[in-house]
């Protein structure tokens, strides 16, 4: 018996007494620097013990393992304080002819699985998920509670001396075809002591990494003559251990989150830019990877948007305007709630579109929440996951799926973006199909004239029209369908297309407008009017004409005339709505983060670089949120600052541009 413990003094010695009331008398305590009596009362009880002053769950087990006897067949680990039921031994050591590892099931019983914590359960399953996937075989359980054949174990070459062992043994039990056996065993919580594990969230978490570095460790050993599946493995385990890595430091107001959060995200980065090489992955991978790091991230402090949309949801339950009253109106003094203080921006009224206010209040309804407010926008992000799927493929949708900017925008930071780019994707996916049986028709063997069908025409303006009420972004969108219905078929169907669009709007606006006033944008606000904090062309142009900085509103002119240019040379809905978020962020004088998030589903068909690259260096722009933290209210990126954000971007942009137009002389 191998029983390894720290600071187990409280139930070791029934451990050992129960282990000497089935016969068992080899039985070996391995003290891993406890600071309790553990070690006195396994003397005490007849117990040999060993020490071992590295500490890890794996080294104490390799030290037990040291040093026996020649006559020793049999090992049998187990833990040390007292949730291992053993009066099952005797049924494990009844197989012992026909199995060379037994290994105790915690999840075969119903009082067994109630007594697990949704950590282990949890645990259990990714683990078992994982080995199934990467090496077949469908495990239940990672218990303490194991019996292996002596020469069984020497075989396996054991390596992790850390919380990985019990993985690393049952997968390399895979590869070495030892015959296993898992059997329904009852666990019971534990008696005494503090899990090192599962009893803390940072233990849970580091207990996650640990597994998942692992089994990514065994799987690149164990497939070197497939390299893509090894690839595509190792950039989902990377993913999900900077999912890990960022979870419990999402609250910037802490100065020490931000540098934890960074590594974090330098984690996933790593396996995002690995995902950049893939030619081939499973649908199963892919979408374990997409859900899981989404999940990861449910319990995650939030951004402090969520706020506003809490707010502004629980007080239209309570019969009041967003619109009409800021967050910090007198009237609403009485419905502040203990989370009020944390919004942003409270001396502004709600800048957020009907529609989306409209979803505000559902959720409100049901409970003013952040888990759910970030489950309805993780339910959109992934709906937007399937249907770039469905239309270019896991491999190409990888840009979106496992961005890390996606995924903390979404699922970390719970920013309500995602509500309005779904139905943007789906117009453009709509409007890109009927184009599709347009060009086929065109180019048939017997063209034959014909009027393009405008059942795209109203399909996409209707999806572009709830976009639209979701979000202001997408308004300039419906420049470019009032243009290809003006052009294919004529002014008609244009107006038609433009009713369409504004259909979604109206009608969620009416509840909050009157014949006097219709207030959805506070233009007023020092917020809308000339709030700065990392932009690129207005603050280029500042050093030229330092009034421009008080000023917003005279950037519509390059867009409107950027808007133009597109027109003229874009006749794609995607690359279209690709090329407009790009000269928008670029122009714009109001910029965050999770903004460039806008762009990465419409970059998917072309890969862009430039997309890729700011999915990582757009993660400067939380230097702001140290300095606040550290106490510089300032909230302005420098420019070096500025320039490591920007420069990728725009320089992988101009480089998948000139891509673009080298392929298109080719073809011509």
């Amino acid at each position: 018996m191998v029983i390894p413990v720290r600071d187990e003094a409280a139930t070791l010695g029934g451990v050992i007494a129960s282990l000497q009331a089935l016969g068992l008398k080899r039985i070996r305590v391995v003290d891993n620097g406890s600071s309790d009596r553990s070690a006195i009362i396994a003397q005490q009880a007849g117990a040999e013990v060993v020490f071992e002053s590295i500490a890890g769950y794996g080294q104490a087990c390799w030290r037990g393992l040291q040093d026996l006897p020649q006559d020793i067949e049999w090992i049998l680990f187990c833990d040390g304080d007292g949730s291992d039921d053993l009066s099952q031994i005797p049924v494990f050591l009844q197989h012992r002819d026909i199995y060379d590892l037994i290994l105790g099931d915690r999840t075969g019983t119903v009082t067994s699985r109630r007594a697990l914590t949704p950590v282990q359960r949890f645990g259990n399953r990714l683990s078992g998920f994982l080995i199934h996937w990467g090496w077949g075989y469908p495990y239940r359980d990672l218990g303490p509670l194991r019996l292996i054949r002596r020469s069984a174990l020497e075989s396996l070459q054991m390596q992790d001396r850390g919380f990985g062992w019990t993985v690393e043994m049952q997968v390399k039990a895979v590869e070495c075809n030892l015959r296993i056996c898992e059997m329904p065993v009852n666990y019971r919580p534990r008696q005494g002591g503090k899990s090192k594990i599962s009893g803390t969230i940072s233990g849970s978490i580091q207990a996650g990494i640990i597994i998942l570095t692992t089994l990514a460790r065994l799987y690149w050993q164990k497939t070197p003559k497939t390299p893509h599946l090894s690839l595509s493995f190792l950039s989902g385990i990377f993913l999900l251990l900077g999912t890990l890595l960022i979870l419990p430091y999402g609250d910037f107001r802490q100065v020490e989150a931000l540098p934890r959060f960074c590594w974090g995200i330098g984690v996933m980065g790593i396996g995002f830019v690995l995902s950049w090489r893939l030619q081939v992955i499973t649908k199963w991978w892919f979408w374990t990877v997409a859900i899981l790091a989404r999940l990861l991230l449910l319990p995650m402090y939030p951004s402090d948007d969520v706020w506003r949309y809490l707010w502004e949801g629980y007080i239209q339950t309570q019969g009041f305007s967003p619109y009409h009253f800021a967050p910090n109106a007198i009237e609403l003094l009485p419905y502040r709630t203990q989370w009020w203080s944390l919004m942003n921006h409270p001396d502004v009224s709600a800048i957020y579109p009907p529609l989306a206010q409209w979803g505000f209040r559902g959720l409100a309804a049901i409970s003013p929440s952040v888990f759910l407010f970030k489950v309805a926008f993780i339910g959109a992000d992934l709906l937007i996951c399937w249907l770039l799927s469905r239309r270019y493929g896991e491999i190409k949708t990888l840009l979106y799926a496992w961005n890390p900017l996606v995924i903390y925008s979404f699922a970390g930071g719970a920013h309500y973006d995602s509500w309005f780019i779904l139905p943007l994707v789906a117009a453009g996916l709509v409007w890109e199909a009927g184009e599709g049986r347009r060009q086929e028709e065109a180019g048939g063997l017997f063209p034959l004239p014909f009027t393009p069908s405008p059942f795209p025409f109203f399909i996409s303006s209707l999806l572009l029209g709830i976009s639209i009420a979701m979000k202001w972004m997408s308004l300039p969108i419906l420049s470019f369908l009032l243009w290809q219905a003006w052009r294919q078929v004529g002014l008609k169907l244009a107006v038609i297309v433009a009713f369409c669009a504004f259909v979604p709007v109206a009608l969620t606006a009416i509840p909050f407008c009157s014949a006097a006033e219709c207030p959805l944008i506070p233009t007023s606000s020092n917020f809308v009017s000339h709030g700065r904090s990392a932009e690129l062309l207005p603050h280029l142009i500042a050093f030229v004409w330092e009034g421009s900085r008080q000023a917003n509103w005279i950037y519509a002119i390059p867009l409107v005339l950027g808007i133009i240019w597109l027109l003229w040379k874009v006749k794609s809905f995607i690359q279209f709505t690709e090329g407009y978020f790009f000269i928008l962020l670029v122009i714009s004088p109001i910029i965050h983060a999770w903004y460039f998030s806008w762009m990465v589903p419409f970059a998917v068909k072309t890969q862009n670089l430039g997309v890729r690259l700011v999915s990582l260096s757009t993660f400067i722009y939380f230097v702001l949120k140290y300095r606040q933290a550290s106490g510089d209210t300032s909230w302005y990126l420098s420019n070096g600052e500025r320039f490591l954000l920007w420069f990728p971007f725009v320089l992988g942009w101009l480089w998948t541009q000139k891509i673009v137009r080298d392929r298109k002389v080719l073809d011509s």
